[in-house]
């Protein structure tokens, strides 16, 4: 493997830096602090064509890879955790329709996702299935040419603000994941709305929202892939995202860490800088040494992915080790601040809450051993 970066990847990411730096991060803790959509960081983010990354030239993208598309999500999220997360989510959407949707599909749906006209989400999450990712209650009945979903959704990311939705029903629930089908699902078809909207511990203007089928029909050209074959969408799907969900989990660690670095060489105590103190300097050392970790495994897990190669296993282990170190990076980064870290004068304690999000979405860390370990045995 190689990471050195090229000309045309240079190029970008030094844009993505200089947005995220002078107009993201400056704005980070408004975001939090007002729980708002963040639509001009949203619309500058499709004025520089960053949702296309991975959507190839003649579908209205860029045609690049999935390493790309990695150091760009890393870059936003770093400077704007709510930012990153929308971004990302875009992914869940548009890598099922680039995996297994239809040359209509591809020509419909992507040349929008790919220019920021509008943003996607993918939702197979329910009360009764979230870790249990088979047991989706949501129904979706045949009759001639379309289908008629029924059911809810929770915690879907982007809903009420996505204009394309991937959504995951079942057509036998005897079946369990046997029965699942994945459609394409257009905002504002008839039957299908929007409920609670959740209110969270941190990241509070990240779009986490219920989504409602009451007799929604919707034509058989939305089909995604074939009939009673959405698990494999699914878990495709997630596997892909996880490297997603870790950059975001990455990208908290690095502010983290760098404000715990920043602080500890100006604050003074006993006459000198507590950085200069071997305790302070253990934990930046523990730091440093998980964030560069999390960040091979990542890089190596989207390089993978862009070879055609097996890389769920990498993407689970990038995905749980990122997210674990996210939460010790934040937390120690309180640590650090002392008394200061634990009020919101300093956004390191907005850090800690953010950060815990990643140890739970797309499949939590116990999860994410699990599916690793299936993979590790059948080796």
């Amino acid at each position: 493997m190689d990471f050195t970066l090229n000309d045309d990847q240079k190029m970008i990411l030094e844009l993505v830096d200089e947005v995220s730096e002078k107009e993201f991060a400056p704005r980070a803790d408004e975001v939090s602090a007002k729980g708002e959509f963040p639509a001009e960081n949203i619309k500058k983010l499709a004025e520089l064509d960053l949702f296309g990354i991975t959507i190839p030239e003649e579908y209205g993208g860029l045609g690049m890879d999935y390493l790309t598309w990695t150091l760009v999500s890393e870059r936003i999220s770093r400077a704007c955790t709510t930012t990153g997360l929308i971004f990302g989510t875009n992914l869940l959407c548009t890598y099922p329709l680039l995996q297994f949707g239809n040359e209509e599909q591809k020509k419909k749906y992507l040349p929008p996702l790919a220019k920021g006209e509008t943003l996607g989400a993918f939702a197979l999450t329910e009360p009764e299935a979230g870790s249990d990712a088979g047991n989706v209650q949501t129904t979706a009945i045949k009759e001639k040419d379309s289908y008629v979903l029924d059911g809810t959704k929770i915690f879907i990311t982007n809903g009420e603000v996505a204009g394309t939705y991937i959504i995951i029903a079942n057509m036998d629930r005897a079946r369990g994941p046997r029965g699942l089908t994945a459609f394409i699902v257009e905002k504002g078809n008839p039957g299908f709305t929007f409920g609670q909207h959740f209110d969270k511990m941190g990241l509070s203007a990240l779009p986490n929202v219920e989504l409602i089928f009451d007799n929604c029909r919707i034509p058989s050209e939305n089909l995604l892939h074939k009939e009673k074959r959405g698990f494999r969408v699914a878990m495709r799907t997630f596997a892909a995202g996880r490297i997603g969900v870790g950059i975001g989990a990455l990208g908290v660690a690095e502010a983290a860490f760098e404000k715990a670095k920043e602080y500890s060489k100006e604050r003074v105590q006993f006459g000198r800088s507590i950085s200069s103190f071997q305790a302070i300097q253990h934990i930046l050392a523990d730091m440093a040494t998980g964030i560069e970790t999390a960040k091979y495994l990542l890089y190596r897990g989207a390089w993978l992915l862009d070879q055609n190669k097996p890389f769920e296993k990498i993407s689970s282990m990038g995905k749980l080790y990122a997210s674990e170190v996210a939460m010790k990076v934040a937390t120690k980064a309180v640590q650090v601040f002392g008394g200061y870290g634990y009020t919101k004068d300093y956004p390191v304690e907005r850090y800690m809450r953010e950060a815990k999000l990643f140890e739970i979405i797309e499949g939590t860390s116990e999860i994410q051993r699990g599916v690793i370990a299936n993979f590790i045995l059948k080796e």
